[in-house]
């Protein structure tokens, strides 16, 4: 029972929803001048990469088109993950206009990337998702504020084994999103930062 709450609480407190706007508005803070237009920034970020296509799901969810708002049955992930890059899509032309840090942009990209990347694996296997973003949420985050950012790696296995706990994923799905979301995230977010 306690095993299961703490998977439950890891597996809420570090959804992909979560982790990405917490990400984008560190990263607004961080490169841009000023604060409140790092915060603005980076809220517009999050915006379009998170908030809008959770509210998307969450309306799947609650007209019965997708059975949870973690998309358990990977069947029903396509379609969620298209609206997503159409918001990715939007936010990044939004960013643009109002020339935004290249970091920010970069870690927008990344995760337009990253969704890309999830979307091909999932049409044939139920990749972590949470895994991918926890991995590279962590990465990104240690390229910008540095290595010793990479003491937090426990909490992406931590949140790993909360998908495997509550029987959302197996291991090797596990696994595999955390290696594509580190390789994903780091390796576009470097390239265009």
């Amino acid at each position: 029972m306690i095993r299961q709450r703490a998977a439950r609480w890891l597996t809420e407190a570090f959804a992909p929803a979560v982790l990405v706007s917490v990400l984008l508005v560190l990263l607004g803070v961080h490169s841009e001048p000023g604060l409140a237009r790092g915060l603005a920034l980076g809220a517009v970020a999050a915006l379009f990469e998170s908030v809008l296509p959770f509210l998307y799901i969450l309306r799947g969810v609650r007209t019965g088109r997708l059975t949870d708002h973690h998309i358990g049955d990977r069947r029903q992930r396509l379609v969620p993950l298209l609206v997503a890059m159409g918001s990715v899509l939007a936010g990044f032309a939004v960013l643009l206009l109002a020339g935004a840090h290249r970091a920010l942009v970069a870690a927008v990209v990344a995760g337009g990337v990253g969704l890309v990347v999830a979307a091909a694996v999932n049409h044939w296997w139920k990749m972590s998702v949470h895994a991918a973003v926890a991995a590279g949420s962590v990465v990104i985050l240690a390229l910008v504020y540095g290595w010793p950012l990479l003491t937090v790696v426990p909490l992406v296995g931590a949140i790993g084994w909360s998908r495997v706990e509550l029987k959302d994923h197996t291991w090797p799905q596990v696994v595999v999103g955390t290696a594509v979301g580190a390789l994903v995230a780091g390796g576009v977010f470097s390239a265009l930062r």
